[in-house]
């Protein structure tokens, strides 16, 4: 008996400490932002708009933090409920694709900027937080860009995007809507897929042809 309990309160420990070390939710921001920054800095073919380097980049820095399955849902709205799983699933697959698009695109135009965060309190027993930052270009007003984050096991995940006082999901949650109630959920997935699957092939095309 002694000894389970020791094994319990072993794992407690563990539990405990993984819990305590889990990143403050302006301070991933702020140490994400870095190391992109300064890998985009260091590499020229980035920087010449290197289509799988960028997308190494994105899936390696950008996309562990986001929890595009909520997105997802935020954005498709009140149809989320009459989805089935699957279509659940082909929903988030094209959502983060199109997203993931969005970033490679932002990184073709990098040209210098740096980042502020803003300094940020946050409640002990917080779940959701905005996260707000500065785009600064040199020559250009800055660009207000707010994080909004959520507290998961694994630690701070963003949900929403705002740029300019945009919310990335709200905005397509008109789009998407407009699209389920013409065409249905399918119709949704498979607009999604041509757009994918175009700009896809747009970029392959450029790459190969440097």
């Amino acid at each position: 008996m002694n000894g389970l309990l020791k094994i319990v309160a072993g794992f407690l420990c563990m539990i405990g400490v993984a819990q305590a070390e889990i990143t403050a939710p302006d301070a991933l921001i702020s140490t994400t932002v870095q190391e992109v920054l300064t890998i985009v800095k260091q590499d020229k073919d980035i920087q010449a708009g290197n289509q799988k380097k960028i997308l190494e980049l994105v899936d390696a820095k950008v996309l562990p933090h986001f929890d595009f399955t909520r997105m997802t849902q935020l954005a498709v709205g009140k149809h989320w409920r009459t989805a089935t799983p699957e279509q659940k699933q082909a929903l988030v697959t094209e959502f983060r694709n199109l997203l993931v698009r969005t970033y490679t695109k932002a990184f073709t135009v990098y040209r210098d900027q740096t980042v502020d965060v803003k300094p940020f309190k946050m409640a002990a027993d917080a779940a959701e937080v905005t996260i707000k930052t500065t785009i600064n270009k040199p020559g250009s007003p800055p660009i207000p860009v707010d994080y909004e984050m959520m507290k998961k096991a694994d630690g701070w995940k963003a949900f929403d995007v705002t740029i300019e006082g945009v919310s990335m999901v709200t905005s397509y949650r008109g789009t998407f809507s407009s699209e389920i109630q013409e065409k249905g959920i399918d119709g949704l997935i498979k607009t999604l897929s041509n757009k994918n699957a175009s700009a896809a092939n747009v970029a392959l095309r450029k790459t190969d042809a440097k």
